[in-house]
C-alpha cells in the first residue's frame, strides 16, 4: 500500500506517551524488527498541534531513531513522518485505520 508524507514544517509536536517496545506477538512476546535496517520497532505517543488543532497519534520508529531520555512533555522534531492506511480480518471482523511511521525524533525542536 502507498504510504503519504505528513508535512510538520509549521506543527509543534511533543512527546505524549514514551516509547514502548512494539510486538510482532503478544502471545510470545516477540519484538516487531525493522525490515530495512533490522532495528527493534517502538512505539510513541506523540501529540501535534498545528493551526489550532491537536491531535494525538502512535507512530511507530526504530530503536536507533529514539534518543535517550525521550519522556513526556519534550518537544521534538520528526524525520520522516509517514501515513498509511492498513486493513485486515481477525476473527470474521474487518478492521481498518491509518498507521504512522517515522524515521528518527530529535529532542528540544
Amino acid at each position: 500500500m502507498p504510504s503519504f508524507k505528513i508535512d510538520l514544517s509549521t506543527a509543534v509536536v511533543f512527546v505524549a506517551t514514551a516509547p514502548a517496545p512494539k510486538l510482532a506477538n503478544k502471545a510470545t512476546g516477540e519484538r516487531a524488527i525493522d525490515r530495512e535496517t533490522n532495528a527493534p520497532l517502538s512505539t510513541v505517543g506523540l501529540l501535534v498541534s498545528d493551526e489550532g488543532e491537536g491531535n494525538l497519534y502512535q507512530v511507530t520508529v526504530p530503536e536507533t531513531g529514539i534518543p535517550d531520555g525521550l519522556a513526556p512533555g519534550m518537544p521534538v522534531a520528526v524525520t520522516g513522518l509517514k501515513a498509511r492506511d492498513w486493513e485486515n480480518e481477525f476473527n470474521g471482523q474487518k478492521r481498518h485505520g491509518i498507521s504512522f511511521r517515522a524515521i528518527a525524533l530529535t529532542p528540544g525542536a
